[in-house]
């Protein structure tokens, strides 16, 4: 047995044509009518062809903004930067800004801390190589010494 009985299509034509959401229409006509039960009826009746957009008014975002910000992205203080040594972390209060939810694909993700806890931090400097700054990446991406006995152990032959 079909959700839609002509009541119920007479009442969703009334109130698509006011500009009501689909979401309010499905709530208004009853539990067994979702929203997209309610679009997929709009499609097929073509009802959406007349309708004008309806302007989106909403009284806490028409009230006037201070400065805008790029979505997304939330405010922390700039990461000091320092000289990379070779080898040698970063002094602690030149990292540790960026929280896992604030580092951005261009921020150095060298965990500082126990990952769960609440202190735990990112370094969060510009990225130098792979996804370390120059100072973490010289202490993540280490060269091991190849020598023919370890390469024949890789290899499986030794």
């Amino acid at each position: 047995m079909s959700v839609w009985t002509e009541d119920r299509i007479a009442r969703l034509k009334t109130l698509w044509s006011q500009g009501w959401s689909a979401q309010r229409i499905a709530d208004t006509l009853g539990e067994d009518v979702t929203r997209s039960a309610v679009l997929g009826k709009v499609y097929r009746m073509k009802l959406s062809l007349g309708r004008s957009p309806a302007p989106r008014v909403n009284p806490v975002v028409a009230a006037p903004k201070g400065p805008r910000r790029a979505p997304g992205r939330a405010s922390r203080p700039a990461p000091v930067r320092i000289a990379a040594r070779p080898g040698v972390a970063p002094e602690a209060p030149s990292f540790g800004l960026a929280t896992i939810l604030s580092v951005r694909r261009c921020d150095c993700r060298f965990p500082y801390g126990e990952p769960g806890a609440s202190a735990f931090r990112l370094c969060g400097r510009p990225v130098a190589r792979g996804v370390f700054c120059a100072a973490h990446a010289e202490i993540a991406y280490q060269r091991r010494p190849q020598s023919a006995e370890t390469l024949m152990q890789l290899a499986g032959l030794a």
